[in-house]
């Protein structure tokens, strides 16, 4: 009998749910268009949802009519962005993730103490553009190991290291352990930055890889934490696939698969974990078992963002 494997934890994190919850809510009391800044989650068939619902999603702030309603993703902003928006009079919900929001303050605290910022993370993501609006010129992005070693600081006893959110924890740890080979006394926050979720993802998939013999990710393709999750099993020589839609689904990644792994990145929803495994089911009805491995994560609740007196 062919099995899939459904991994837990899977899916949502408490910080995407917020960022969803709060379109929703926006959704059921505004009388007016709501716009959204960028991609509320970087996961497709969330954001093409609201966009049915008459969601506007934007690049900028500034593409949307002054005085607008607005949300700012679960990624953040910079404060810049945040200084344009209240300029065009926007009325904003921050559905920024507060352990993004941590990142903010702890980069904001490390400025003030003159520290050279070394942020760990992925040019061009969200998350990276609002922590370096945080810290300015001290901030200084690490992508590689390679960088890691060829970065120059002005005084070496004067550093202080943060990462993006949804790193691989492999990844990080290994540029991590080169800046405190190369700064022995560089400052790091009380509470490591890669968020709860992010890692306990990356650990249940470690422990899927060990039973199956190829592994489908469920996320789409701009999402940090489900690119680290396939990468993550195929670290360990299992070959994994990212996939955010059924229609993606390739039979020849079944092909002689007897145990298939399933995870899902923090962003992507259980209603599409559930039509990827149909999905899978239909090209290969071979698979007929579905068997959930894993422990449930503990649950974290996230306090509500603070929305307009306007959209209540």
């Amino acid at each position: 009998m062919r099995r899939i494997l459904l991994c837990q934890p899977r899916g949502f994190c408490a910080g995407v749910q917020r960022a969803v919850d709060a379109i929703d809510t926006l959704l059921d009391v505004a009388t007016e268009p709501v716009y959204v800044r960028k991609e509320v989650v970087h996961n497709r068939v969330v954001v093409e949802g609201f966009t049915s619902r008459g969601v506007k999603f934007i690049d900028e702030v500034e593409d949307a009519p002054p005085g607008s309603l607005l949300v700012f993703s679960a990624h953040g902003v910079s404060p810049q962005v945040r200084r344009q928006a209240r300029d065009l009079g926007h009325r904003f919900v921050d559905a920024t993730c507060p352990l993004v929001t941590k990142v903010h303050r702890e980069v904001r605290r490390f400025a003030e103490l003159g520290c050279s910022i070394l942020l760990v993370g992925h040019a061009g993501h969200e998350e990276v553009d609002g922590i370096l609006g945080h810290g300015g010129t001290s901030v200084h992005l690490i992508q590689t190991v390679a960088d890691a070693r060829a970065i120059q600081v002005t005084d070496v006893d004067n550093v202080a290291v943060v990462t993006q959110t949804t790193l691989s924890v492999s990844e990080a740890r290994e540029i991590i352990a080169v800046l405190k080979e190369r700064f022995p006394v560089v400052r790091e926050p009380a509470r490591r930055d890669i968020c709860y979720a992010t890692e306990n993802r990356q650990d249940a998939v470690r422990i899927l890889a060990r039973q199956s013999q190829a592994i489908i990710i469920i996320g789409s393709q701009n999402s940090s934490n489900s690119q680290s999750l396939r990468n993550v099993a195929r670290a360990r020589g299992v070959p994994a696939y990212l996939v955010d839609e059924r229609a993606a689904l390739n039979r020849q990644w079944l092909t002689g698969i007897e145990t298939l792994g399933v995870s899902a990145g923090a962003s992507s929803p259980e209603s599409l974990v559930q039509t990827i495994v149909a999905g899978i089911q239909h090209l290969e009805p071979a698979f007929t078992s579905v068997e959930t491995v894993g422990d449930r994560e503990p649950a974290m609740i996230f306090r509500p963002p603070e929305y307009p007196t306007a959209a209540k």
